[in-house]
């Protein structure tokens, strides 16, 4: 099947027809213009992955991250180590999520993040 391209001027054109919608699949291609004409005219773009265009996946960097130890990684370790101390990292990291993001975070999703996270790095 041949790719469907829209510009920047084929997204405006949709929108002043009513068109509300348009799905992107494997055979939609949109441009940098169009993709962010879309966003400003309010065209909703549906799609099985929320990646704009210019964010490829690269599940490999990931893995690469895992896989490596850094520098960075000894701190964990010595947090792992101390498991009282555990809760105050927790609650350090949900003050300052907190007071970064004031009341558009809810505290219990935020509890749940940072457990899974803290779990993911080993510190549990």
């Amino acid at each position: 099947m041949a790719k469907e391209f829209y510009t920047e001027r084929d997204i405006e054109d949709m929108v002043k027809r009513g068109v509300q919608s348009l799905e992107l699949t494997d055979d939609v291609v949109l441009t940098e213009l169009a993709y962010e004409r879309a966003s400003r005219l309010g065209l909703k773009l549906v799609r099985e992955h929320d990646n704009p265009p210019s964010a490829p996946v690269r599940p490999y960097i990931a893995k690469a991250a895992q896989v490596s130890s850094s520098p960075s990684a000894a701190p964990l370790a010595v947090v792992a180590a101390a498991p009282a101390k555990n809760s105050d990292l927790k609650k350090r990291i949900h003050d300052a999520a907190i007071a970064r993001l004031g009341g558009q975070v809810d505290p219990v999703l935020l509890d749940t993040i940072i457990d899974r996270v803290l779990n993911s790095v080993g510190v549990k």
